[in-house]
């Protein structure tokens, strides 16, 4: 479901009875605090039966509460600032061990993802990024550092990798100028999503490039536009995201290619390993 909740419960809100309207009106004044209750919690703060909250959410197209919840996160996580988002993820795992509620947490993560990433997409991923003229790669904030990951392992096996320095927007257009119908741009943006991304994303497909959206769910600005979804669960650690999942995702990226071009990926390390050993890039020890 790619609609926007906020959109949705505001399209519905004339069918909905009294206690749906209570639930509406608190997901839209409140959705900071609403996103992170059980149906429980959230019927027993506007005064309505948990049975009516799951029906609420089955109204609106939901299979069940834990969907429709999914997707009140993702709106939270796309509008709350720095500061909101210290309150929420306070509020939520409080104090004690905080180390392992966190380490915790990234394991569901990466288990969601696991079951939930779209493995026809990731193939597809693969096979575009194995057969492309040029690679381009580009994230900001946070997901600068994924696109920096992305582009140093890639760059060891293909020789057609160019990470897009986004210092700018006019010099990102000039990075970005000539990419083509056999070329793909991998795109990573999670919340609070880039606007410059969104831009790209939509030059290279009007150029006529493949799309690979590495982003956290079908509702983020740029998956509208990919050809190639690959969404992997992130979710706020105090005032910033977890991109472990996706960190994962970019790992089978890397590995997937490299199985596709076994003997050029061997002979091309191996070019590599004599340099570095003539310049004395590693230490020995």
């Amino acid at each position: 479901m790619k609609t926007d909740i906020s959109e949705l419960i505001r399209e519905n809100m004339p069918s909905f009875s009294k206690g749906q309207r209570r639930i509406a009106d608190a997901i839209l004044r409140d959705y900071d605090k609403t996103a992170y209750m059980t149906a429980a919690k959230l019927g027993q703060t506007v005064g309505v039966s948990e049975s009516t909250v799951v029906r609420f959410a089955n109204e609106l197209g939901f299979e069940g509460y834990p969907e429709f919840q999914h997707a009140v996160q993702e709106m939270v996580r796309a509008k709350l600032t720095p500061n909101q988002r210290i309150e929420v993820t306070s509020a939520r795992i409080g104090g004690g061990d905080l180390f392992s509620k966190v380490m915790n947490g990234e394991i569901e993560k990466i288990k969601y993802t696991m079951e939930t990433l779209d493995r026809t997409a990731f193939e597809a991923a693969v096979d575009a990024i194995t057969h492309a003229k040029n690679i381009y790669i580009m994230g900001v904030g946070s997901s600068s550092a994924l696109a920096s990951f992305l582009h140093i392992n890639l760059t060891m096996i293909c020789s057609n990798v160019h990470l897009v320095q986004l210092t700018g927007a006019g010099e990102m257009f000039e990075q970005i100028l000539d990419i083509g119908k056999d070329d793909v741009m991998i795109a990573i943006s999670f919340p609070r999503y880039s606007s410059r991304v969104r831009r790209a994303v939509k030059y290279a497909k009007a150029n006529g490039a493949a799309v690979i959206a590495l982003t956290d769910s079908q509702l983020s600005p740029i998956a509208e536009g990919a050809d190639c979804l690959l969404a992997a669960q992130s979710d706020m650690v105090s005032f910033v995201d977890s991109l472990i999942a996706p960190l994962a995702v970019i790992n089978a990226l890397i590995a997937a290619v490299a199985s596709k071009k076994p003997d050029e990926v061997r002979a091309r390390l191996d070019r590599l390993e004599r340099i570095w050993d003539e310049y004395d890039v590693y230490t020995k020890r």
